[in-house]
């Protein structure tokens, strides 16, 4: 045989398991679908009920007890890591943040809000003063 034999054959092949394939398909799918759906008409997902307020509220108890990092940034900079080594205690770190600028506080790296530094019983904390709507998150994105 030549190897276009082999390729015509190959094809018949791969044209009478195709064939075979189909046929079967026909044959289980008259034997599976219920009476009222004739195998012409196409498969239409069914509705199990409507979904009550209920539900919903249910599936979001499920991930309230999820942790998220929260961090909350005065600003940042980028250095060699030459300088990175010469520092000591008492060394100065510039950052981009301007002394009286919001903070941004980041959950999981995202931000979601800004505000400013509280001191509440000699413990440091973080008003917010503006939460960053989710179009604004996207727009932020998209930069």
């Amino acid at each position: 045989m030549t190897e276009e034999d082999n390729q015509e054959i190959s094809a018949d092949d791969w044209g009478a398991a195709m064939a075979e394939q189909a046929a079967s398909m026909t044959e289980h799918e008259e034997v599976s679908q219920p009476s009222a759906v004739s195998p012409s008409q196409p498969h239409v997902f069914q509705t199990f009920g409507v979904e009550s307020p209920a539900t919903g509220q249910h599936d979001l108890e499920m991930i309230m007890d999820i942790p998220v990092n929260i961090t909350v940034e005065l600003g940042r900079t980028k250095m060699p890591i030459k300088n990175l080594l010469q520092l000591a205690q008492g060394s100065v770190v510039e950052l981009t943040g301007m002394a009286g600028e919001p903070l941004d506080v980041l959950v999981n790296g995202f931000l979601i809000a800004q505000g400013e530094v509280v001191v509440v019983n000699d413990r440091f904390g973080i008003r917010l003063t503006d939460i960053i709507t989710p179009s604004e998150r996207m727009r932020r994105l998209n930069r």
